[in-house]
């Protein structure tokens, strides 16, 4: 009988695949990264991220190639306006101690 795989986490699997944390998370939860939810735990099989790399593209370097999805957005700042003091609020006066 072969010994059973072990279980890592999210720094084990970012190491192995040479890419930060956050985009483990990212592929978690946009492109259907094989983790597996325990309470608050996300333990994955090092066999089962090598299989999705495979199947998504990687190219044998350890981690997986860019995929075509959109990550979420930053939310859009208002453009500034080019004339010095139109719509500004006046600035808030310091009171005297």
């Amino acid at each position: 009988m072969a010994p059973e795989e072990s279980w890592v986490g999210v720094e084990d699997v970012a190491a192995h695949l040479r890419v930060a944390e956050e985009s483990i998370y990212r592929w978690i939860g946009y492109e259907g990264f094989p983790a597996h939810r325990v309470g608050r735990l996300l333990p994955f099989k090092l066999s089962e991220v090598n299989e999705w790399v495979q199947a998504h593209g990687g190219d044998g370097s350890g981690s997986p190639a860019p995929t075509e999805k959109p990550g979420p957005t930053a939310p859009r700042l208002p453009a500034p306006q080019s004339s010095g003091q139109a719509g500004r609020e006046p600035a808030m006066k310091r009171r005297k101690r």
